[in-house]
């Protein structure tokens, strides 16, 4: 009860607490209160004694989270895409409802609508559930893989053959929820958007730990990849004007060497796993970035603008 309904702006008096007791059954005289909040307070709940001139009043300041950790939790449910409108409602009904009676009240008035695009996959939660099962039991997993027509009808790949893989684990990345995995027959990591998975299912089959990777670095996977797009592992050397360190340590962390070379110029090196959403990347900032090495992953950049070049000289 005074977890729930109580905080320094809303104490309970004595007087209402014993009515509200009463009011789910249970005789409470001031003396029996007195101690029974005592007796809390040993065990280590922080209820603090108010007094006033006829009666006292108590409140809770502990709480698991504040206001501010909420209102990010709430921030981040609404700006994630792959949580859909319906479920999205339900967790700020739930988030809210940890900081309190009180303060869920608050945190709901000022609440602003995200123009987020919500995904409508309802299954996302059973089959996250069911990966989270297949990893913690080190078992595979097997599932459908669909894409969207024109008319947004859902188009099964494969034919509606299903995928078996090996989980990993599930990473959050641009607002969409992806599960890394790895194929039998592959000799790299897979990434497949949950969100666009159906009836996922775990299998009786042990993960093949024989077929995992070489050398993957998981804590370091995001750095690496691109949208999620994955590809071969490569170590990077690319050179940038001094703006661009921001943008350097939002990708690959604050930890990155950084090297100035002169005129306002500075290089640093990362692996890197190599995708046309990562020459996309590096295109973005114009002149302001280049990659230095390797002399073949430049060749192949060059290519890419080429074919680009074409699609648009040629109409």
């Amino acid at each position: 009860m005074l977890k729930q309904d109580t905080d320094e702006q809303h104490p309970l008096t004595t007087n209402q607490i014993i009515e509200k007791l009463r009011s789910v059954g249970i005789e409470c005289d001031r003396k029996t209160l007195y101690q029974d909040i005592k007796t809390l307070n040993a065990y280590g709940y922080e209820i603090i004694q108010r007094r006033g001139q006829h009666n006292n009043s108590y409140y809770v300041v502990d709480r698991n989270f504040d206001v501010p950790e909420l209102r990010i939790l709430i921030d981040a449910v609404q700006a994630a895409s792959f949580i859909t409108q319906k479920k999205t409602a339900e967790f700020i009904d739930k988030i809210s409802a940890l900081g309190g009676s009180n303060r869920a009240e608050i945190l709901k008035k000022n609440i602003v609508e995200f123009n987020t695009a919500k995904h409508t996959n309802e299954n996302i939660y059973y089959s996250i559930d069911k990966i989270d099962e297949a990893i913690l039991s080190e078992r595979k997993i097997i599932f459908k893989y669909f894409d969207y027509d024109i008319h947004g009808n859902r188009v099964f790949r494969r034919e509606g053959h299903r995928y078996v893989a090996n989980p990993i684990t599930m990473v959050f990345s641009n607002d969409n929820y992806y599960l890394v995995c790895y194929h039998d027959n592959h000799t790299t990591l897979t990434n497949y958007r949950i969100d666009r998975m159906m009836e996922v299912g775990m299998l009786e089959s042990p993960i093949n730990k024989d077929a995992h990777p070489k050398g993957i670095d998981l804590s370091n996977y995001r750095k690496q990849v691109f949208s999620m797009f994955g590809g071969e592992s490569t170590t990077v050397t690319l050179e940038t004007t001094s703006d661009l360190i921001d943008v350097i340590f939002d990708k690959f962390g604050e930890q990155t060497k950084i090297t100035e070379i002169g005129n306002n110029k500075i290089q640093f090196t990362a692996d890197i796993q190599i995708s046309n959403m990562f020459f996309g990347w590096c295109c973005c900032f114009g002149k302001k970035m280049k990659i230095v090495a390797p002399n073949d992953l430049k060749n192949r950049l060059i290519y890419y603008l080429q074919i680009l070049s074409t699609m648009y000289t040629t109409d």
